[in-house]
């Protein structure tokens, strides 16, 4: 495994600045926020698409620093009720696989979206109980003839381009919001479809980790490396469904933490361990969205925590067995 970061952490400087700070810090592997929500400044997908000197600079810049581009990240809701919000999102995604085409990446990371209600809908509508049956109804609706059909084309243009791994971030508010969601849209597109596994939207929804991952064998794109902070009094009151802002830290169910603020280190060393047994041994993407640290303070006791925990090397033989 390798650690890695999601680079729009560092997207109000330079890129190249940006790589020397992530650099020094140890990290090995990049994820670089393309277009949609992630889209920054040290990534012009139009600009790069057209112009191969421009792509030669690009990694030029980061393969001089011994890092290595893994992903390219384009999450937005390509399936929004707004017909020109979801082609702007539509346009992100296929930009993202042509520039992917033409930089030899093989993995995006994306949102799998959510649509409306019904085709005239304006708003995203993110069902979440069974009862009344009105919703199962929407759900039936938005799977058959708006979810399956639009993946199953997008899957196709990717493919074409030479993208091997779609990796859908399960977040609450998308239709792929956990182990069942993204094997449901796996089954009915096909393997390039799989999870980005960021376990600080999945502790707050109550799940356990490594159940996660042993249901997830082989479906296992990417992975965030993101923790998150039940508080136990909050929760008590109110339950984790929470819609206060991201900055009342003190009045919130949960808030997102840096790697080993949610969780300690066995938590973690249990995580990665029950990774290498799914067989996944590709990167652990920090992903810093703690409100309570510094980027740079985030960052690095993010990356200090992932070295104790990462599992490098895996036993060539069992020498006591």
């Amino acid at each position: 495994m390798k650690i890695g970061v999601f680079t729009v952490l560092f997207g109000a400087l330079p890129f190249e600045e940006a790589l020397d700070k992530i650099s020094d810090a140890g990290v090995e592997c990049l994820e670089i926020g393309a277009a949609n929500y992630p889209a920054s400044g040290h990534c012009d997908v139009k600009a790069l698409i057209r112009d191969e000197g421009k792509r030669r600079d690009f990694m030029a810049a980061i393969e001089s620093r011994n890092l290595e581009l893994n992903a390219l990240s384009c999450h937005g809701n390509p399936l929004h009720p707004d017909k020109a919000f979801a082609r702007a999102h539509d346009l992100g995604f296929k930009q993202t696989c042509d520039l992917a085409s033409k930089l030899g990446v093989k993995k995006i990371v994306a949102f799998s979206g959510c649509p409306g209600d019904h085709p005239g809908a304006k708003f995203p509508n993110w069902v979440t109980c069974a009862w009344p049956p009105d919703y199962l109804k929407i759900l039936d609706w938005q799977w058959n003839k708006v979810v399956i059909p639009y993946w199953k084309q997008a899957a196709a243009y990717a493919k074409k381009r030479g993208v091997t791994k779609i990796a859908f971030e399960m977040h609450p508010g998308f239709v792929v919001y956990n182990p069942e969601t993204c094997l449901r849209l796996r089954d009915a597109v096909g393997p390039i479809l799989g999870a980005n596994l960021d376990p600080s939207h999945l502790f707050w929804q109550g799940m356990d980790i490594p159940s996660v991952i042993r249901e997830l064998k082989g479906a296992i794109h990417h992975f965030h490396a993101k923790d998150c902070r039940v508080d136990p009094i909050n929760s008590g009151k109110n339950g984790v469904l929470d819609t206060k802002g991201y900055g009342s830290e003190a009045n919130r169910s949960w808030i997102f933490r840096t790697v080993g603020y949610g969780h300690d280190a066995l938590v973690w060393k249990d995580i990665v361990s029950n990774l290498v047994m799914a067989g996944y041994d590709d990167v652990l993407s920090i992903e810093h969205e703690d409100s309570l640290m510094s980027l740079d303070e985030g960052f690095l006791k993010g990356v200090e925590f992932l070295k104790s925990v990462v599992i490098k090397e895996k036993m060539a033989k069992m020498h006591w067995a």
